[in-house]
């Protein structure tokens, strides 16, 4: 499969495959006669690993250790799902810092008068007060 075919099948730009391959994230495609890549399916189905990763939140990294365990027959489910674990609970953290600081500002929203004054509630609040955690 070339590049072009690869792109349609997994969602992602030629751009993005040259790239994990840069990175060494999947195995450098084979080169053809007329020096085109040539993919295999296996390489097709390591890409849309990584793409399903990137998706739920999985960094580079992680992605690399899930191919790891993918293309490791001796893989333990156990191992696959405690990291997948570890992603939710990364997730319940961030979504619980979105909420905090979605509640500093609407609660910095609601001290504006949003009128044509140059005195602005936001901007001093953002300039010279620090929040206690």
């Amino acid at each position: 499969m070339n590049i072009s075919e690869v792109a349609k099948l997994t969602g992602l730009t030629a751009k993005a495959i040259r790239f994990y391959e840069s990175k060494g994230i999947i195995k450098e495609a084979s080169r053809g006669a007329n020096g085109y890549r040539q993919y295999t399916q296996h390489q097709v189905d390591e890409l849309l690993l990584i793409r399903r990763s990137r998706l739920v939140g999985f960094n580079l990294d992680e992605c690399q250790e899930l191919l790891n365990l993918s293309n490791n027959p001796n893989r333990r489910s156990a191992d696959v799902k405690q990291k997948t674990l570890e992603k939710v609970s990364e997730i319940e953290t961030k979504i619980e810092e979105l909420k905090r600081m979605k509640k500093t500002l609407l609660d910095l929203a609601d001290t504006c008068p949003g009128d044509d004054s140059n005195d602005c509630p936001i901007i001093k609040g953002l300039t010279c007060c620090h929040e206690n955690k």
